[in-house]
C-alpha cells in the first residue's frame, strides 16, 4: 500500500492557506445533521469537541476520569511555543518552523511542522481570549522564555502550570458547548474497540468503568485525542491512567501505527528512588533557563544535595555547558539525557543511587535574588521540596532521565486521518509533526493546534461525501460482533486465575523496555527485547490474577487489558527500533553515532517515516514506508555546539 501524505502542493508558506480554500465545505444547515465521536478529553479531545459543537456537528466525547479537567494535558508545566517574536529577538513562524524539524532530527513530514509553526500564532490569541492567565512582563505584555533547542525567547507560560490553564480554557470551551447541547460528555466511559461499517470508522464500542456495562454508539467520523503510551515502560512522567488501548485497538482494524520506536526522554525528572513507585515526576524543562547541570569532576558516590555547597567550583563539570556552549543548559532533551546518562555511567553520579545530575540554582539566585526565581518557579520548588525533602533554594535539585512523551502513534495524514477512513488521530495519539525527537512546550502546541484549527476544516472535507442526516444503527452485526470480542477478552482475563498481579507483570514489561528499547540500544539488546516481551505475554495469559468480577468498578480489569495492550504495543517497538538501525534523535543506536559519541543519522537509508499495518495475532506486522521530501530545508548533522 502507498502511504499518500496528501500534503498540498506549492510553496511551503502557502500550502495550508490553499489547502482551506480547496477543502469541500458543509453548509451550517447540514453540519446539525452530523454526529463525530470524540476520544479524548485533553487538550486536543476538548478543543476538537467544542469547536466542532460551535461549529454546528452534533459530537459525543468520552473521558475515562470523572471530568475533563482530570486529563494528563495538565501535568504540562514549563509552557507553549508561538512565533510571535515578542522579544524582537529574531523568531518568525519560519523559524520556530526550522527549530522544529532540526530538533525533530529531519523525521517529520514538513508541511505539517509549517502549518503547526502558522498556527501557534492564533493559538495564543485564542487561549487569551479564554482567559488562560498567561504570564505578563511589568507593562502588561506576554512574557515569554526560552527552552530546549531555540536561541530565541518563544515560549509562553503559567508560571509552572501551563498545561492546566490551557485544559481550563478549553474546558470552559468544551461545557459552552454540553450546555448549548451540542456536545454530549460521557464521562468514566473508556473505549475498547472501534466498528468499521463499509470499511469506514462508524463508531466505538466502550465500557463504563462504574457499572461495567458494555455499550455502542455511532457517529459519522471518528477523533481519537488519547494522548500517548510512555506507561508501557511502567515508570513514566505519564498519569498512570495514561494507556494505548484506543489507538492499538484502532491499530488492529487497520489504522497503521507509525514510528513506535520514536519515545521522548525527558532531562529534567525527579529520579528513581525505589521499587515502590507506581510513577516519576517531571521537573520542568524551563528550570534550565536559570538551573545549571553539573557534577562532580572526580566521582564522590553518594553526594548528596545538602554536600553539594562543599565541593569547589573548579571541582565541578557544568557538562553541557562545556560541551555545548552554544545552547549550554538549553541544549535539545535527546542530548542532555544521554549526557546526563554518560556522567553517571562514569560513575561521577550523585545520590544514593549514583544515577542523578545536580540542576543548581545558587548563581541564578545570587543574580536575581530569591524573589524572582521564587516568581517564576515557586510551584516547582515546592513540589520538589514535598516530594523529596530538599529546599531547592538552599541546594541543587537532583534530577535523571525519564521517559515523557511519544513522538509515535497513529499514521496520518495531512488532514489527520489514518489509514481507516472516517477515523482520525489528533495530538500525542498521532505520529506527530515532531519527528524522532520533540522540542519543549511543543506538545500543547500541537494538541490545541489540531483541536482547534486543524480538525475542524479537515473533517468537513470527509463528511461532505457522506449523506447528510444518514444514520448508522448500533444494531448492526458490525457492532454487535464488536460487542462480543470485547466480553470475550473481559471473559478470558478474568478466567485465567493466575499467581502474578497486573502491576508485577507491568513492571517486568517496563524493565525490559527502559533496559534495552530506552535511552541507548543495541542490535543484540533488542533481539534479546524481543524473545523476553513474547515470553512476558505468555506469562501473561497464563499466569495473570485479576481480581473481581465485569459488571462493577474493577480497576484490576481495566488495568490488565492496558497491559496486554502495552505487551503487544513493547514488541513492536522493539521491531521498529530494530528496524530502523541509525541513531536519530531520543533514538539512539549504540553501533551509530559520530567519532564524538552524537547521534548518526543514515539519511540514504532511513528518511521515512515507518508505518506498520497488523496483520493478525502473533503475525509480524508488515512494514510500509512514507518516504520525506525535503523542499525547503537541507538535512544536516544536528549540531548543538
Amino acid at each position: 500500500m502507498k502511504l499518500e501524505s496528501k500534503a498540498p502542493q506549492g510553496p511551503l508558506a502557502e500550502k495550508w492557506t490553499k489547502h482551506k480554500f480547496n477543502v469541500k465545505l458543509v453548509n451550517p444547515a447540514n453540519k446539525r445533521k452530523y454526529e463525530v465521536i470524540v476520544i479524548g478529553t485533553g487538550l486536543a479531545g476538548a478543543s476538537a469537541a467544542a469547536s466542532l459543537g460551535e461549529l454546528g456537528y452534533n459530537v459525543k466525547a468520552f473521558c475515562f476520569q470523572d471530568s475533563p479537567r482530570r486529563a494528563h494535558s495538565i501535568a504540562a508545566q514549563g509552557g507553549i511555543n508561538a512565533a510571535k517574536n515578542y522579544q524582537n529577538d529574531g523568531d518568525s513562524v519560519y523559524r520556530l518552523f526550522y527549530d522544529t524539524i532540526k530538533g525533530g532530527d529531519y523525521r517529520a513530514r514538513e508541511a505539517n511542522v509549517h502549518r503547526l509553526a502558522e498556527v501557534s500564532v492564533n493559538i495564543i490569541d485564542q487561549c487569551v481570549a479564554q482567559g488562560v492567565p498567561f504570564a505578563r512582563e511589568y507593562g502588561g505584555t506576554l512574557a515569554n522564555r526560552s527552552f530546549g533547542g531555540a536561541q530565541v525567547s518563544r515560549t509562553f507560560y503559567a508560571r509552572g502550570q501551563t498545561g492546566q490553564q490551557l485544559l481550563l480554557g478549553a474546558y470552559s470551551a468544551l461545557n459552552r458547548q454540553i450546555a448549548n447541547g451540542k456536545v454530549k460528555m460521557y464521562t468514566r466511559t473508556e473505549m475498547l474497540d472501534v466498528v468499521l461499517v463499509d470499511g469506514k470508522a462508524r463508531g466505538v464500542v466502550t465500557r463504563n468503568l462504574v457499572t461495567g456495562k458494555i455499550e455502542s454508539h455511532s457517529a459519522h467520523a471518528v477523533l481519537l485525542a488519547t494522548g500517548g503510551y510512555g506507561n508501557v515502560f511502567f515508570l513514566s512522567t505519564n498519569a498512570k491512567g495514561s494507556n494505548v488501548t484506543a489507538a492499538w485497538r484502532a491499530h488492529k482494524k487497520g489504522a497503521f501505527f507509525g514510528n513506535p520506536c520514536y519515545t521522548q526522554i525527558h532531562p529534567t525528572c525527579i529520579p528513581v528512588t525505589g521499587d515502590h513507585q507506581s510513577k516519576l515526576t517531571l521537573m520542568s524543562e524551563s528550570l534550565r533557563n536559570d538551573g545549571r547541570v553539573w557534577v562532580p569532576k572526580v566521582a564522590k558516590p553518594g553526594l548528596r544535595a545538602k554536600d553539594a555547597a562543599g565541593i569547589a567550583e573548579d571541582d565541578r563539570d557544568y557538562f553541557l555547558e562545556r560541551k555545548y556552549p552554544s545552547f549550554g543548559n538549553l541544549v535539545p532533551r535527546d542530548v542532555a539525557s544521554r549526557n546526563a546518562k554518560y556522567m553517571c555511567d562514569e560513575g561521577r553520579g550523585v545520590g544514593q543511587t549514583g544515577r542523578a545530575v545536580f540542576l543548581d540554582f545558587a548563581d541564578a539566585i545570587k543574580r536575581d535574588g530569591r524573589n524572582v526565581i521564587e516568581a517564576k518557579y515557586g510551584n516547582l520548588f515546592d513540589m520538589y521540596k514535598q516530594i523529596t525533602g530538599d529546599n531547592p533554594y538552599e541546594m541543587p535539585m537532583m534530577i535523571y532521565p525519564a521517559v515523557h512523551y511519544t513522538m509515535g502513534g497513529l499514521w496520518v495524514d495531512y488532514n489527520l486521518m489514518t489509514t481507516v477512513p472516517g477515523l482520525y488521530a489528533l495530538g500525542e495519539a498521532n505520529f506527530s509533526d515532531h519527528g524522532a525527537n520533540r522540542l519543549g512546550a511543543s506538545a500543547l502546541m500541537q494538541g490545541l493546534a489540531d483541536g482547534y484549527f486543524v480538525i475542524p476544516y479537515t473533517i468537513g472535507n470527509y463528511l461532505a461525501d457522506m449523506k447528510a442526516g444518514e444514520k448508522i444503527s448500533t444494531d448492526l452485526p458490525e457492532f454487535k460482533e464488536a460487542e462480543k470480542q470485547v466480553n470475550e477478552r473481559i471473559s478470558k482475563l478474568l478466567s485465567i486465575k493466575g499467581k502474578k498481579t497486573v502491576d508485577h507483570l507491568h513492571r517486568d514489561l517496563g524493565h525490559i523496555m527502559w533496559e534495552y528499547c530506552g535511552m541507548s540500544r543495541t542490535d543484540a539488546g533488542l533481539r534479546k527485547a524481543k524473545g523476553k516481551i513474547q515470553e512476558l505475554k505468555k506469562e501473561f495469559w497464563n499466569d495473570v490474577n485479576v481480581l473481581g468480577g465485569s459488571g462493577e468498578l474493577n480497576q484490576e480489569l481495566e488495568k490488565a487489558m492496558r497491559v496486554a495492550d502495552f505487551i503487544e504495543l513493547g514488541e513492536l517497538m522493539v521491531d521498529d527500533a530494530l528496524n530502523r538501525s541509525e541513531s536519530c534523535g531520543g533514538h539512539f543506536r549504540e553501533e551509530s553515532s559520530t567519532p564524538d559519541g552524537e547521534a548518526q543519522r543514515k539519511d540514504d537509508e532511513f528518511m521515512y517515516v515507518a508505518a506498520w499495518q497488523y496483520t493478525g495475532e502473533d503475525q509480524p506486522e508488515v512494514l510500509h514506508k512514507e518516504e520525506l521530501i525535503y523542499e525547503t530545508v537541507k538535512p544536516t548533522q544536528r549540531s548543538y555546539k
